[in-house]
């Protein structure tokens, strides 16, 4: 079945056989059935194929890249089970899911669900899942070097000495421990940030719609936090309560000459509002990992900004990260076809009926 779903020329349904398909109990499949897959991130049919184990007779479609709307409305049509783009690229919206009468799961191979319509999925019986927390500690780990690239001006001083310049007189910086962080949402990378932060001794401050508390951090609301913080990094999902969370009235709220830094999802951060902040010299600089558009536009004002740390959406993009990723994944993929309820569960909908 090599290149099913992407041969040159042909259709997105080109080579597959019809499945052979036996009445099951109701829960569990059958070992004597063929299972559709249909995967929309970019992995090969081998790496879904060992995702299962070699327990079970899978016959795996995989997705032409984006965009591809209509390629994917095809093949999704009669998958048992979806592994969503991990690219957050192509969707799955509501007339999509309206016709995926045999789903049982759409695993997304990410933490972040929201290329999935995960309410229509609900109210049509399909378990939505992400791998929550699988890149946690690369995150984590990105935030932190981030965060010293910004306070320290490590990025910029090794701009100018590969232009040949040697000003160490303006290239003054910041002790960590001597500065106030704030974190925007305390998930499972927002915590794992926070316990990086404690070596450094720094102030922490967070805001989060859970009330809580953390040893060595301050809960307190978004303004306070804004207004307090010498940092500030973004760590919530993107959703219709998180867009443009950060706009141009919280941009403002910020201390004159603090630092932004977002490895959470691009749309969190108004862009336009972020590039002016940092324009006028309001913000002392950013760091960002993703964007409202992705690839970033070669032409947007932040590729030219000294003060700027870019990173194209590789925070979480680790060889430990991946590897738990398609580990959580397939043991998803796997508890489903036993007839057990999947993990991770996004949208309330534990079991297909």
């Amino acid at each position: 079945m090599a290149g099913l779903g992407s041969a040159a020329g042909a259709g997105p349904r080109a080579g597959l056989r019809r499945l052979p398909r036996s009445v099951v109990d109701g829960s569990a499949y059958t070992a004597d059935v063929t299972y559709r897959v249909v995967c929309l991130s970019p992995y090969s049919e081998e790496t879904v194929r060992s995702l299962f184990r070699g327990a079970y007779d899978v016959e795996v479609a995989l997705a032409p890249p984006p965009p591809a709307a209509e390629a994917v409305r095809d093949l999704v049509g009669e998958a048992d089970l979806v592994l969503g783009d991990k690219r957050h690229q192509h969707r799955l919206d509501r007339s999509i899911l309206a016709a995926m009468s045999r789903c049982r799961l759409i695993q997304q191979p990410a933490a972040g669900f929201d290329t999935i319509d995960h309410r229509a999925a609900a109210e049509f019986g399909i378990p939505v899942a992400n791998a929550a927390g699988y890149n946690r500690d690369s995150v984590a780990d990105w935030v932190i070097m981030a965060v010293l690239a910004l306070v320290r001006r490590g990025a910029e001083a090794d701009r100018r000495m590969r232009r040949g310049e040697w000003t160490p007189g303006e290239l003054r910086g910041r002790e960590l421990g001597s500065l106030t962080v704030g974190i925007v949402g305390l998930g499972n990378i927002g915590l794992a940030v926070v316990a990086r932060l404690r070596a450094f001794g720094c102030r922490v401050l967070f805001s989060d719609v859970i009330p809580r508390s953390l040893p060595g951090a301050e809960l307190t609301d978004l303004d306070r936090l804004l207004a307090e913080s010498d940092v500030v990094t973004v760590h919530v999902p993107l959703d219709e309560t998180t867009r443009a969370l950060i706009d141009a009235r919280r941009l403002a709220r910020m201390r004159p000459g603090a630092f932004l830094v977002n490895a959470s999802r691009g749309p969190v951060v108004h862009e336009p509002a972020l590039i002016e902040a940092l324009e006028t010299g309001h913000l002392g600089g950013a760091a960002l990992d993703v964007f409202e558009e992705e690839p970033l536009p070669a032409e947007s004002p932040l590729r030219r900004m000294g003060n700027v740390f870019l990173t194209p959406h590789i925070a979480g993009l680790t060889e430990e990260a991946e590897a738990r990723l398609l580990e959580m994944c397939g043991a998803n993929l796997r508890r489903v076809l036993e007839g057990l309820e999947p993990f991770n569960v996004v949208n309330g909908v534990a079991k297909r009926a």
